[in-house]
């Protein structure tokens, strides 16, 4: 299956994504690939911490929950949680509609640059995924 995978973000293992903002130099948008949207199913409840909240890179910031199972979210960076896309509390389902549109999960302020050159480009996510 061929996955969406838009060439303008940056990914991890865990098959998270990152948006480097334009408004905001040192912001990213995170949420999760169009492929962990199908593997985890239909989503029905995200618990995400407070804005201002700490990240640390490699550490679980919070949980995302379908009728297929519990599984945890793991930051990508570390930074402080600028923002949390508040409306996936009424619409959980937005983060498989649109995984990289209106299904965004946190905005965080980076605190070490360094941290996004050890992400994937597309094409090194992709080539990473399992065939099928």
């Amino acid at each position: 299956m061929d996955y969406e995978t838009p060439e303008d973000l940056l990914y991890t293992e865990d098959h998270e994504w990152l948006r480097r903002e334009a408004d905001a130099a040192d912001e990213v948008t995170i949420g999760i690939t169009d492929f962990a949207q199908e593997q985890v199913g239909d989503v029905v409840y995200l618990e995400l911490p407070a804005d201002g909240a700490a990240l640390t890179a490699g550490e679980p910031f919070g949980e995302i929950e379908s009728a297929k199972t519990v599984a945890e979210l793991f930051a990508p960076v570390s930074g402080e949680l600028v923002a949390s896309n508040a409306e996936l509390e009424e619409r959980p389902e937005l983060v498989n509609e649109s995984p990289y549109g209106d299904g965004w999960i946190v905005r965080v302020r980076v605190s070490d640059a360094a941290e996004l050159d050890k992400l994937m480009d597309a094409e090194a996510y992709r080539a990473q995924l399992p065939e099928d």
